[in-house]
């Protein structure tokens, strides 16, 4: 299949997970899928390290929906990795029919390259965010060096494992909590939040490219004092065997609303005339069934109920936004992430 040789030229290292079965096919003209019981279509999502457990329920719940709306099987290709290196790969070829990034200024990346409509963020409610996360502490069991806040992690010998900000959302997320968090404090400037961005960093051995990569890192490695993660990575690490034996989650006094948005990549549906299940595919995100797949992989739901319903696992945490601190995910992606920005100027290569 072509998609399959695209993926192993240009992703050597991501996993694809393929559900359901049957051949991909014409579709009939239009952009609607093909009507007949026996035909399949593909479909690829590419999206970010965190999802992995979300779509493999997810894929299997939609492909069931859309067999009994259509008719039709359908095989849903996965691939995961560091947010922004996906939406490089998707702009060097890779034939994306959707994305389900970690941050928006990767899909406004891929908007920028004519691949993605620019009013992208319209397509879909709530901006095109079916959920939500914010980032929090993992922990070794018991949290032998007492940390309990963002200040905590720019103590002497305080060791913090997070992701890259240059190719992972996770790491563009646990940035701007902590630069956030020094933002607020009083008398809290640019000036205060570099600095205190230099002392962190300077307390990150290593930084891997992804947040799972980080996860690992941390969990498996055995390498830092605290993780810097996706609520819902960090509940996923305790859910595991034995996870909730040796790691503890600590709720910050503050930390950013993480918005990971999807959006159908416009210039590949059209030439795979699978326009019509893309849309739908991301569509049914925002669905009951999709939103109760989201809280139980410990994203924070769009829908009210389904919130609701979930709430005990979702502690009550103070939040911002990247606007409230940074103007918005663009203008920090400019002026903190893009090469030279402030992450280049504080970080130091250990």
């Amino acid at each position: 299949m072509k998609i399959i040789r695209l993926s192993a030229l240009l992703l050597p290292a991501l996993a694809l997970t393929f559900l359901g079965c049957g051949p991909k096919t014409a579709n009939v003209p239009g952009g609607g899928p093909g009507s007949s019981s026996g035909e399949g279509v593909t479909l690829l999502n590419v999206s970010y390290d965190p999802t992995r457990e979300f779509y493999a329920d997810y894929n299997k719940a939609f492909a069931k929906y859309w067999q009994g709306k259509s008719g039709q099987t359908v095989t849903i290709q996965q691939s995961h990795g560091g947010s922004g290196k996906q939406a490089q790969a998707v702009r060097n070829g890779l034939a994306a029919d959707v994305v389900t990034l970690g941050i928006s200024s990767d899909i406004d990346a891929l908007a920028n390259s004519g691949l993605v409509a620019q009013n992208w963020p319209a397509k879909l409610p709530n901006h095109s965010v079916p959920y939500t996360s914010t980032v929090v502490f993992l922990v070794r069991k018991g949290n032998p060096k007492a940390i309990k806040d963002w200040g905590d992690l720019v103590k002497p010998g305080i060791s913090v494992v997070t992701p890259n900000p240059k190719s992972s959302s996770g790491g563009r997320w646990a940035y701007m909590a902590a630069y956030g968090y020094t933002l607020k404090l009083p008398g809290g400037s640019p000036d205060t939040a570099k600095a205190f961005m230099t002392q962190l960093y300077k307390n990150v051995p290593i930084l891997d490219s992804g947040a799972r990569g980080a996860t690992v890192t941390f969990t498996q490695r055995n390498v830092g004092d605290v993780l810097l993660t996706w609520e819902n990575e960090a509940k996923l690490s305790l859910s595991r065997p034995g996870g909730s034996d040796q790691f503890e989650i600590v709720y910050p006094s503050v930390s950013v609303q993480a918005e990971p948005p999807v959006a159908v990549v416009d210039k590949n549906v059209d030439a795979h005339k699978t326009r019509a299940l893309a849309e739908a595919y991301l569509s049914y995100l925002y669905s009951p069934e999709g939103q109760e797949i989201a809280a139980k992989s410990f994203y924070r739901p769009h829908d009210p109920a389904a919130l609701k319903k979930y709430a005990a696992q979702f502690p009550a945490i103070k939040t911002f936004t990247a606007s409230d601190i940074l103007g918005g995910v663009a203008a920090a992606q400019k002026s903190q992430f893009a090469d030279g920005g402030v992450f280049d100027q504080i970080y130091v290569k250990k």
